[in-house]
């Protein structure tokens, strides 16, 4: 639960699916229980992020469309990664994940407005983990639940589950999800809208737009339509999912941070005042398939100029790479909120940087 609660956790950009928040929890726990290698837990969330990918895939769109929240898919991130960890062998693994699939729950509309949103993040780690244990004690559930007749695939997506099982298998082994569609968020809140703030930001930046010369903010992306989500937003948990908020900020202040999740921007009366210009635009044809989670801003002020930017793809997306500086700047900003002091911070921090070589996570 810990880990959602900054909104600054990760996202699989197909479907913000937050698969990283169960699997550091479970990987680090069940390491600890077994003694096991920096290296080991590392394979363990690269397997476990690959399964929570696959089974998502089939289910996306459809899922939310639905209702369903995204913990649909990061349970399977959970019990992969506990199973792995236990050395399960292939058939309790199918287990694992079977009882995942008949075991989760939760509703994008709780996650969306309480704080239901980081309780699903703890039933997904909780109820993986419970899996895998259950399978490694011998507990049975219906093996084929994923692709059957009224099985996950169907209920949840409303899809073909045969032929969603095909989607999920296709290419195993070629790629992998961690590389080609996950992010992590150097900014926080709700990943869809990270692109909006970047965007808003150059065109406001590249313009040298103040506050006061904007006359309108119109954001783009294929598949967008309307504005959701709090228009003005009052906490953290409004901001998160306000993409209002990450376009008029990004406009006022010329960048999108840390800082931007603080109650004192969040109640910024000139933000306030640029969110009520935010439009929506036609969404893009061209390069359509490039967006992953991108947007193009196009900022218009009073006296005629204009100034627009693309972003395909989010800072912090793997597929562009994650330098150490923005992972470490993350840290920093967050980690005082703990009560550790500096020295141990920058201590862990040096721990998580040669990770692959602790020979025994307990320490």
């Amino acid at each position: 639960m810990l880990s959602d609660a900054a909104a600054s956790d990760d996202s699989d950009l197909r479907n913000i699916v937050h698969a990283g928040t169960p699997l550091t929890a479970t990987s680090l726990a069940f390491a600890e229980r077994i003694g096991a290698s920096g290296s080991e837990v590392l394979t363990a969330i690269v397997l476990g992020y690959e399964a929570a990918g696959r089974l998502s895939e089939p289910i996306t769109p459809g899922f939310r469309a639905r209702g369903f929240h995204g913990c649909h898919g990061a349970v399977f991130a959970a019990a992969v990664s506990a199973a792995h960890l236990l050395q399960l062998n292939a058939t309790q693994m199918a287990q694992s994940i079977a009882i995942s699939a008949t075991s989760i729950g939760g509703l994008a509309t709780a996650a969306d407005t309480s704080v239901a949103r980081e309780y699903h993040a703890g039933l997904a780690a909780q109820l993986g983990v419970n899996a895998a244990l259950a399978a490694q004690r011998g507990y049975l559930a219906e093996e084929r639940i994923l692709e059957t007749y009224q099985g996950f695939f169907e209920v949840y997506g409303g899809v073909d589950g045969e032929a969603a099982a095909a989607v999920a298998t296709g290419g195993l082994g070629e790629s992998w999800d961690i590389v080609t569609d996950m992010a992590i968020k150097l900014v926080p809140g709700g990943h869809p809208y990270h692109a909006f703030a970047e965007a808003a930001a150059n065109a406001a930046r590249e313009g040298n737009f103040a506050a006061s010369d904007i006359e309108s903010i119109t954001i783009a992306r294929p598949g967008f339509n309307k504005l959701s989500g709090p228009l003005h937003p009052a906490d953290l948990i409004d901001m998160a999912h306000s993409p209002t908020y990450f376009a008029a900020a990004g406009a006022a202040d010329h960048a999108f941070g840390w800082i931007n999740a603080s109650d004192a921007k969040i109640a910024d009366p000139v933000i306030h005042a640029l969110i009520d210009k935010v439009r929506v635009g036609p969404p893009p044809t061209e390069d359509a398939d490039r967006y992953r989670q991108g947007a193009t801003v196009t900022i218009r002020t009073h006296d005629g100029r204009m100034s627009a930017s693309t972003v395909f793809l989010p800072k912090g997306a793997g597929a562009l790479g994650i330098a150490w500086s923005d992972v470490d700047t993350k840290y920093r900003t967050l980690l005082p909120a703990s009560g550790l002091s500096s020295g141990a911070i920058e201590d862990s921090l040096a721990l998580i940087h040669d990770f692959a070589r602790v020979a025994d996570v307990r320490r």
